[in-house]
C-alpha cells in the first residue's frame, strides 16, 4: 500500500510540473520570429485578434507547442517502460536504436511510396511503429541468450550498434534522394520538429490516449518485472508475455513521437530518472511525473532552440543536455 505522504508529495510535484508547462507554453506563444505581445494572447485565444495574430498563434505556434509536449510525454513513458522491462537504467528508445529504426521506415516510405498529403500525417506513425517494432525484435533476439536468459547490458550495447548502423543507412538514403526529400531526412536526423500542424497532433494523440492508461494499469507488473526473474515467476507473473506486451507499448510510443519530431534521444533517459529521484522507484508514483517531466523537457528545449539558440534543432539542444547525463549514469553504473 502506498503511503499517503508519498501520494501528497506526488500531487505537489505534478502541480509544480503543470505550472512549469503552462509557463513555458505562455513563453512559447509570445516569442518567435514574428512578434505577438503577451497582452494580446488572451484576446487572440478568444477570437478577438487580427488575421495576422490568429495565423501566428493558431497555425504556427500552438500546433508546434502541442506536438512537442505530446512527443515529450510519449518518449518519457517509452523510456520508463524500457528501463523497467530491461532492468537497465541506461535504456532509452534513442540509445537502443528504436528511434533510428522508426526513422529508416519513415524515410523509405517518404522516398519511395507516393501518398496523398491529406493521409500522410496519419500513416506516418503507423509506418514508424512497424519499422521500430522490427528493429526492437532484432535487438531483443540478439540480446537474448538461451542459457543466461535476457541480458540487459548486452541489450544496450547491441542497441547502440543498431542506432549507429541505421543512422548510416539514413545517410545512404540521403545520397540518392532528391534535394527536397534530402532536406526532410536531414531535418529528421537533427531532431527538428517538422510535423508542426494540427493533423499531426490528431495522428499522435490516439496512441497516447490508449497507451498511457494501459501503462498505468500495468504499473504494478512493471514493479515485479524489475525484480529478478525467479521472484517474478514465484508471484505468478508470465514474464515473457508481459515483457513483450510492454515492449510493444514502448516501441509504439517512441515511434509515434519520433515520426513527427525526428530523431530525438535522451528524453526517455532523463525524465524517468529525474522522476525516480523526486518520488522513488515505484512505477505507480513516478510514471505520471515522468510523463509530465518529459513533455516539459522537450517543450523547454524547443523553446530555447527557437528563440535563444538561433533556430538550432530541438534534438541538438536535448543532446547537449542529455549526453553529459548519459555519461554520468554510465560512469555511476
Amino acid at each position: 500500500m502506498i503511503q499517503s505522504a508519498l501520494i501528497k508529495k506526488q500531487r505537489r510535484i505534478l502541480v509544480i510540473l503543470l505550472i512549469l508547462i503552462m509557463a513555458t507554453i505562455v513563453i512559447g506563444m509570445g516569442t518567435g520570429y514574428s512578434s505577438l505581445s503577451y497582452d494580446r494572447l488572451i484576446p487572440v485565444l478568444f477570437g478577438q485578434g487580427t488575421f495576422k495574430e490568429e495565423f501566428i498563434l493558431f497555425s504556427i505556434r500552438l500546433p508546434r507547442i502541442v506536438i512537442t509536449l505530446l512527443a515529450g510525454m510519449a518518449l518519457a513513458l517509452s523510456g520508463a517502460i524500457l528501463q523497467g522491462i530491461t532492468r537497465n537504467d541506461l535504456a532509452d528508445p534513442g540509445i537502443l536504436g528504436i528511434n533510428s529504426g522508426a526513422g529508416v521506415g519513415v524515410a523509405l516510405f517518404f522516398l519511395f511510396f507516393p501518398i496523398q498529403s491529406n493521409s500522410f500525417a496519419y500513416l506516418i506513425p503507423l509506418i514508424a511503429f512497424i519499422s521500430a517494432l522490427l528493429t526492437a525484435c532484432f535487438i531483443y533476439l540478439l540480446s537474448y541468450n538461451r542459457n543466461a536468459g535476457f541480458q540487459p547490458v548486452r541489450l544496450v550495447l547491441i542497441g547502440v550498434g543498431f542506432s549507429m548502423a541505421l543512422s548510416g543507412a539514413m545517410i545512404v538514403l540521403i545520397s540518392s534522394a532528391e534535394r527536397t526529400k534530402v532536406d526532410f531526412i536531414a531535418k529528421w536526423l537533427a531532431g527538428n520538429i517538422w510535423g508542426d500542424d494540427w493533423p499531426f497532433i490528431l495522428a499522435i494523440l490516439p496512441w497516447l490516449i490508449v497507451l498511457i492508461p494501459l501503462t498505468l494499469y500495468k504499473a504494478n507488473r512493471l514493479n515485479i518485472l524489475e525484480l529478478n526473474e525467479p521472484m517474478a515467476i514465484g508471484v505468478g507473473l508470465e514474464i515473457q508475455k508481459e515483457r513483450i506486451l510492454l515492449m510493444i507499448t514502448a516501441v509504439a510510443l517512441a515511434a509515434a513521437a519520433v515520426s513527427v519530431t525526428g530523431g530525438i534521444a535522451f528524453i526517455g533517459l532523463m525524465a524517468p530518472h529525474i522522476a525516480k529521484a523526486l518520488i522513488g522507484p515505484r512505477n505507480q508514483l513516478f510514471i505520471p511525473i515522468a510523463i509530465l517531466m518529459g513533455g516539459w523537457l522537450l517543450l523547454f528545449a524547443d523553446t530555447i532552440g527557437r528563440n535563444i539558440a538561433d533556430g538550432i534543432p530541438t534534438g541538438i539542444i536535448v543532446s547537449l543536455i542529455g549526453a553529459p547525463y548519459f555519461i554520468y549514469l554510465l560512469l555511476r553504473k
